[in-house]
C-alpha cells in the first residue's frame, strides 16, 4: 500500500526557507517520478515541481523557478523540496505526490498523495 507523508512545513518570514519532506513506503521509488503541489484556501490544488525516477529530469511553475529546488533522497524519504526566498503568496498546504506508472515519461500521471503539510509565510 502506498503511503506518503510530508513534513517540514511551518510559519516563516518572508525571505526564509523550509525544506519539505516526504515520508513514503509501499514501493520502491526510486522507479517513479514524484512531485509537489500546492493548494491555498479557495484555489484549485496547483502543480510545484516534479523529478523523475532517475533524478536526472526536473520541472517547475514558473512561479517557484530559481527559488524552489526538488531533489530525490533516499527509498524512505524519496523527494525533498527546497524552498529558499519564500513569499506570503507561497503560503498553502503542500503536497507529495508520486506516479502510477514505474518509469514513467512527461507528462506524469500522479496517482498517490499525501495528506499535506501547511507552509504559512509571513510579511
Amino acid at each position: 500500500q502506498v503511503q506518503l507523508v510530508e513534513s517540514g512545513g511551518g510559519l516563516v518570514q518572508a525571505g526564509g526557507s523550509l525544506r519539505l519532506s516526504c515520508a513514503a513506503s509501499g514501493r520502491t521509488y526510486n522507479v517513479y517520478a514524484m512531485g509537489w503541489f500546492r493548494q491555498a484556501p479557495g484555489t484549485e490544488r496547483e502543480f510545484v515541481a516534479a523529478i523523475s525516477g532517475s533524478g536526472g529530469s526536473t520541472s517547475y511553475a514558473d512561479s517557484v523557478k530559481g527559488r524552489f529546488t526538488i531533489s530525490r533522497g533516499n527509498a524512505k524519504n524519496p523527494v525533498f523540496l527546497q524552498m529558499n526566498s519564500l513569499r506570503p503568496e507561497d503560503s498553502a498546504v503542500y503536497y507529495c505526490a508520486t506516479e502510477r506508472r514505474p518509469y514513467g515519461d512527461y507528462p506524469y500521471e500522479f496517482h498517490y498523495w499525501g495528506q499535506g503539510t501547511q507552509v504559512t509565510v509571513s510579511s
